[in-house]
């Protein structure tokens, strides 16, 4: 296979879409970019101003003019990028109980999906991009050339989920969590029509690389 231009791997939450989405950039010397991560910024922005969460028009109109930036790695803690808002660090204040919990209302609002593509595509047209997320390959970059599509089942997620959280988090609290996202995230949980689908129940972040990279060299 030619080598591609654009990577997007969807799939649900806690499915692994962000670990196999940095190691196989670094792996083909490509921009890593989880799209997740605005999403999340631009919810705890929204929270942190007072905004009423269902209101969508001042969602749109706060990522329209709100500054994100999702940049490489800035300190050795375990992140897998640096995201900034407004140039504030907030790489692990995005990953909170309060703004998981309320991400999903804030990206279901029409607008500012529409905004946030926007800015997204823009992002994946420079091309060498690895992009991770959900709704990648249908909408986001409907034309990437590699689109895959993560599986995993919900105890896994919520294990990985878990574990990733920087402070204690009981399995089934998690579980519960990502749970009512899957629910709330029905739509955009389905795979492109031409995405390569890839169970990764049992399989180590190595194992997925390695899947990919032979799925690559076919």
């Amino acid at each position: 296979m030619q080598q591609p231009s654009v990577i997007a791997i969807d799939g649900p939450a806690g499915a692994g879409k962000s670990t196999l989405g940095a190691l196989l950039a670094a792996r083909l010397g490509y921009l890593y970019f989880d799209t997740g991560v605005m999403y999340r910024a631009l919810t705890l922005a929204a929270m942190r101003a007072g905004l009423e969460l269902h209101d969508g028009a001042a969602l749109e109109a706060l990522a329209a003019r709100i500054p994100i930036e999702v940049l490489p790695a800035a300190e050795r803690d375990g992140r897998q990028a640096t995201v900034r808002v407004a140039g504030q660090d907030v790489t692990w204040a995005i990953r909170e109980r309060e703004v998981e919990r309320n991400v999903s209302q804030v990206a279901a609002h029409p607008g500012v999906r529409r905004e946030l593509v926007r800015q997204q595509q823009a992002i994946g047209a420079r091309g060498r991009v690895v992009m991770v997320g959900r709704d990648i390959g249908t909408v986001v970059m409907p034309a990437a050339d590699l689109k895959i599509f993560l599986e995993a089942s919900l105890d896994e997620r919520a294990r990985r989920r878990s574990d990733e959280r920087p402070e204690a988090a009981p399995v089934q609290h998690v579980r519960d969590e990502i749970a009512r996202r899957d629910a709330l995230d029905q739509h955009v949980l389905r795979p492109a029509a031409d995405a390569v689908v890839l169970g990764t129940d049992g399989l180590s972040p190595d194992d997925e690389v390695a899947w990919v990279l032979a799925y690559l060299a076919r």
